[in-house]
């Protein structure tokens, strides 16, 4: 008993669940900036507003990088953990982290396409959502295989524009970030189905006791 306890005390544990807070802190970032850039009454795009902006799309791609962190619970299943501690503190623990990671990602695109509306460009959200699932696609890719970060961006841009342009250029890359992209599209839509949902039934909620009062 014993045993299992502590096999289930090693899923918190720094080496197993470390990149949880931090991963998540950055998939936290853009979404805090989307309710900056896009939710203020002031709508003015000021050299300010430009530069978040830029921190926001260098940022974003960390959301959905979640969704590759399901290797760091492979890697646990390897390591020969009992079905007790993997199902009980493992599974749960990944599962909540990348399903909220991912969220924060829905969450900004929600944010960034009311912006759009408000600025009478409704017609363009769903093809700015497939631009930004291509570049976060390319982004995760850089990330998880390349092993480069946000910042990276700004400290050698110049190696990350000649990785990037070697990577278009190589079919099996492609072939990785289309998968990506395919798999981030598709779980974007349906998590925004459900958020939307919720969303909904909040306010319908909301008013209802409003009624009531």
């Amino acid at each position: 008993m014993e045993s299992k306890l502590g096999e289930i005390s090693a899923a918190f544990s720094n080496q197993y669940s470390g990149w949880i807070l931090w991963n998540l802190f950055l998939a936290f970032v853009p979404m805090v900036l989307s309710f900056w850039l896009f939710r203020r009454r002031k709508g003015s795009r000021s050299g300010i507003w430009w530069l978040v902006f830029a921190i926001y799309i260098a940022f974003l791609p960390n959301a959905p990088y979640l969704l590759t962190d399901i290797i760091h619970l492979i890697r646990a299943v390897r390591h020969g953990f009992s079905i007790i501690a993997i199902a009980l503190a493992f599974i749960p623990l990944h599962i909540v982290a990348i399903l909220a990671g991912f969220e924060t990602y829905v969450v900004s695109l929600l944010n960034q396409g009311e912006y759009l509306r408000k600025q009478g460009a409704r017609q363009y959200i769903l093809w700015t959502e497939l631009l930004t699932h291509a570049l976060c696609s390319l982004g995760v890719f850089m990330g998880r295989f390349r092993r480069y970060n946000s910042w990276d961006l700004v400290l050698d841009p110049n190696i990350i524009v000649e990785q990037t342009l070697d990577d278009l250029t190589s079919k099996r890359s492609l072939l990785v970030i289309a998968v990506t992209f395919v798999v981030i599209t598709v779980l974007y839509w349906l998590m925004k189905q459900i958020t939307l949902g919720l969303v909904l039934r909040w306010r319908y909620a909301r008013v209802g006791k409003e009624i009531e009062l």
